[in-house]
């Protein structure tokens, strides 16, 4: 079945169909997002550098003009980002710490 975009939607099948293809493609994105926490994992030399408040604000800011650019409600997605970034900050930590375990 193909998807129809969301002003296309006759039923809610139209709908859920689309809102699994949307899921599918943020995973791949984020499977992208986290290969980059794996790098900076190995990267950054110092594990005090892991949490960096400045460089997650820049982030939080970035996502924010993006997302009221594009019509989007920014509280909300600034709720969902800043649970992403603390995501991401903990899953680099683990990589970092097991990076460097041997």
């Amino acid at each position: 079945m193909s998807v129809k975009p969301p002003e296309a939607c006759e039923t809610m099948t139209d709908v859920r169909a689309g809102v699994d293809a949307v899921d599918r493609e943020l995973v791949a994105l984020l499977v992208r997002r986290f290969g980059y926490m794996d790098a900076a994992a190995r990267i950054k030399a110092d594990r005090v550098a892991v949490r960096d408040e400045a460089r997650k604000a820049e982030v939080l800011a970035n996502v924010m003009r993006e997302a009221t650019a594009a019509g989007l409600v920014p509280h909300r997605i600034e709720s969902v980002w800043n649970e992403l970034v603390e995501q991401s900050i903990a899953y680099e930590f683990e990589v970092w710490d097991r990076l460097r375990a041997s």
